[in-house]
This record gives C-alpha cells, structure tokens and sequence, in this order.
C-alpha cells in the first residue's frame, strides 16, 4: 500500500481545516439570523418561553456541522427543530432562512427529490395557515413567495454544482481511460518494433551463418584439391559477412534511434536483392531453379520487403536442413493484386530409409527440426499484410514454403 507523504498529508491537514472554519462560519451566520428572528418575534408578541426558543435556535443552526458528510440527515435535523418552534408556537420565522443552506447541501450531495418534499411540506403549510386566518389568497401567496423563491434557488444552485462535479468526474475518467489507452498502444507498438526487429535479426544471422557455415565446410573440403574454389569460399563467406554486418547495423540504428522509430534502410531487404541472394546461396552450394520475372515487380514497399525476407528464410532453411545434394525452385507468380511466392525443394526423405534424424542433425523425414522461429516469422510477415502462409513437406521428399500477399499493403 502506498503510504502518503509529507505534503500530501499537509495538505489534506489543510483542507479539512478551511473545511471546519467554513462550517463554522456558516453555523454562526445562521445561528445569528435564527436569534434574531427570534428576538424579532419575541417583541412583536411577548412571548414567554426565550430560553427554549434560543435552544431551539441554537438546534437549528448546530446540525450544519454535519452537512459535508451527512447532508440528508443535517437538513431533516434542522426541519425536525424547525418544526418544534412553530408547534411551540414561537411566531416571525421564515422558514427558508435556515433551510436554505441544508438544502443547498442535500442537492449538491445528489438528495434533490429527498430534499423536496421539506421546503413543500413547510411552505405549504404555512400558507395554507396563514390562508385560514383570514389573508387572501393572492396576499398569502405574496408573502410567501420569497420563501419558496429562496428555497427553489438553493436547490437549483446545488443541483448545478452536483451537475458539474458530476461532469468534472467523468471528464476526470475520461481523461484517465485515454490517458491508460495511450499507454496500452505505446506497450503495443512497442512490443510490435520488439517482434520486428526480432524477425529482421533472425532472418539475418539465421541466412549469413547458414551460408557461411556452409561456404566454410566447402572451403575446409577443397583447401588442399581445389585452393581456387577454396578461395572463392572464402571470399563468398566474407562477402556475406559484410553484409550481414551492414544489415545489422542498421537494425540496431533503429534500437538506439531516439524519438520516433527509424525506418529500415533499403539495403535491408528487398527483391532489388534477389540475384545476390541466389548467387550468395548458389556459391553455397545448393542448386537453385529461378525462371521469374522482375522487370518490373511494382509492389508496395512492405510487401517487398517481406518477399524477400520470406525468399531469404526458405532458402536459409534449405541450406540448413535440406541435405547438401538437395535442389531447390523459386517461383514468384504476378497477379493484377497478388504476388504468389513458392520454394520448394526436393531434400532428403524417407525413401532413404533413415531414421528421421541424420548424423549431421539433418532430418531425413521431410521434415525441419522445430524450436526455431523462421516459418514462425514469415507467417506473422504474410499475415501482418493480409496474405496467406503454407509450409509443410512434401509427399515422398522434401519440403514447400507458399506464401500469397497483396501488392499494395493493406
């Protein structure tokens, strides 16, 4: 639980001060007028009984004490001592005088239809008697009038202030409602560059140490028959080492880039980088089968964005989990609104009556090894614009990857 400190305490200490001096006050201004009238009345009629009409005044005005925190009960406190001086007989006092205050209180508080039936049932009242002792009608209704004026204005008056406290909270909740929704998407579109600069980070060590694992196995295997194809091995792992590194920067630039998140560079992926990617993988060794077009691809940037990642990971997983005779097709289909994507490849199966699992870790079902995240990332890539995703081995040997996504985003 969350302990107030210092300040906050003072302050509340305060608040409840002002709060007592004004209550006070009040019950003073009120007590004054009520011993007043009472004195007024006293010498217009001579009445007997002072000290209890002072008693009697002195418990009307005591109840407002109370009216923060019991405002009902205060104004039914004060028409209960109310009623007592005129049983008694006591004459000259308005009614609205200390009434107005408590009603005032029990409207504010949100008491209005608690609070009518008291000004009614005394101004009535006393109309009605004054009415009977011989007044007209219409002078009775004169005299009475600016009672039933003032007790109309206090509840009117509290009535607003409960209106716009009322409308002050909600604007408070709404305010607060905003304010937490506003955090809510900040989590979210953090949680969203999170995810992806994950996929970019994967997709990029996951492809260049795939390839150069690969590029190092042939160099290892051809350094002391073939040193010139171990020397273009070599160079093939440093060139996709570069580029690794070049991507990698960049994705980091848009960590530590302040404000608002930094849009990843062109060299970051797209199908303007496709030969590279195949000559990159064919240096690797897998044998490749591409026969699409790309003139003029005119996708929007997103999608070929993630074209490309998705090419790049299909590809990756074939070096990695394919075998190392395995061969591989690429096919990109133009529709008016689609882009078909599709690699496939014809890796090992069990039609070499293996266990599941080579020695070299490669599956030798059809299958790839799960735990990790590309077919995962390029899902969430397809879905995030719209498209469709499908992946799953082949009947008899190897392994497909489909993917269909719009080519204006979504």
């Amino acid at each position: 639980m969350r302990v107030p400190d210092r300040d906050q305490v003072g302050s509340r200490t305060r608040t409840a001060a002002r709060r007592w001096l004004v209550d006070t006050a009040v019950v003073g201004v009120v007590l004054a007028a009520a011993e007043i009238a009472i004195v007024t009345g006293r010498e217009a009629d001579s009445a007997d009984r002072d000290w209890l009409a002072y008693v009697l005044g002195v418990a009307m005005a005591a109840p407002l004490l109370l009216r923060r925190r019991l405002p009902v009960a205060t104004l039914y406190l004060v028409a209960v001592a109310l009623l007592v001086f005129y049983t008694l007989g006591y004459p000259g006092f308005p009614p609205s005088v200390v009434l107005a205050i408590p009603l005032y209180d029990a409207a504010r508080a949100g008491f209005l239809w608690r609070a009518l039936p008291v000004p009614v049932a005394f101004l009535s009242a006393g109309y009605f008697v004054t009415v009977r002792r011989g007044e007209p009608p219409l002078d009775a209704f004169a005299i009475f009038l600016p009672e039933f004026a003032l007790a109309a204005v206090a509840m009117l008056l509290g009535a607003l202030a409960c209106s716009r406290r009322a409308y002050a909270a909600e604007v408070r909740q709404r305010l607060r409602l905003a304010e937490e929704e506003q955090e809510l998407l900040a989590r979210q579109r953090v949680a969203e560059e999170r995810l992806r600069i994950a996929r970019e980070l994967h997709d990029t060590v996951a492809h260049a140490i795939a390839t150069i694992t690969v590029q190092s196995g042939t160099a290892l295997h051809l350094i002391d028959r073939e040193p010139d194809h171990a020397r273009e091995a070599l160079t093939a792992i440093r060139r996709t080492g570069k580029e690794a590194l070049a991507e990698m920067r960049s994705t980091l630039a848009v960590i530590r880039a302040d404000g608002e998140p930094a849009t990843m560079a062109a060299h970051d992926g797209g199908l303007h980088r496709l030969p590279d990617l195949l000559a990159a993988v064919r240096a690797a060794g897998l044998d490749i089968t591409f026969d699409s077009d790309l003139d003029d691809p005119r996708l929007a940037e997103p999608t070929d964005h993630a074209v490309y990642r998705i090419l790049q990971e299909s590809l990756t997983n074939v070096l990695r989990h394919a075998g190392p005779s395995a061969r591989a097709q690429v096919s990109l289909t133009w529709e008016p609104e689609w882009v078909t994507v599709e690699v496939s490849d014809d890796g090992v199966g069990t039609a070499d009556g293996g266990s599941g699992v080579g020695t070299d870790g490669v599956r030798t079902d059809g299958k790839r090894p799960s735990g990790g995240h590309g077919l995962a990332g390029m899902r969430e890539r397809a879905e995030a614009l719209g498209g469709q995703f499908e992946a799953g081995p082949k009947s008899g040997r190897g392994f497909s990857v489909w993917a269909r996504l719009p080519r204006e985003a979504m």
